[in-house]
């Protein structure tokens, strides 16, 4: 069974697909809240939520929210916005 990948255009290897749990912690990544509050937002505990967010920058090559967030908008996995 083939799985699909995202590839980064700088990045020198594929990039694992995300999984759901950490789909729905990049969603909120945009947003002004902060990880306790994303934790309380998806029911699980900050540690959970720091454990998907440093999984997310592992997979789409950054070191900050910031660049995850563009790289996930890039593509195509978050929407373009403001």
């Amino acid at each position: 069974v083939l799985v699909p990948v995202w590839t980064s255009p700088g990045a020198q290897r594929p990039i694992d697909d995300l999984t759901d749990r950490e789909l729905d912690v990049l969603r909120l990544l945009p947003s002004r809240l902060t990880l306790t509050e994303i934790a309380s937002e998806l029911y699980v505990s900050q540690n959970t939520v720091k454990f998907h967010v440093r999984a997310i920058y592992r997979k789409l090559a950054a070191v900050s929210r910031a660049e995850a967030v563009e790289a996930a908008r890039q593509m195509r996995l978050l929407p373009r916005g403001g």
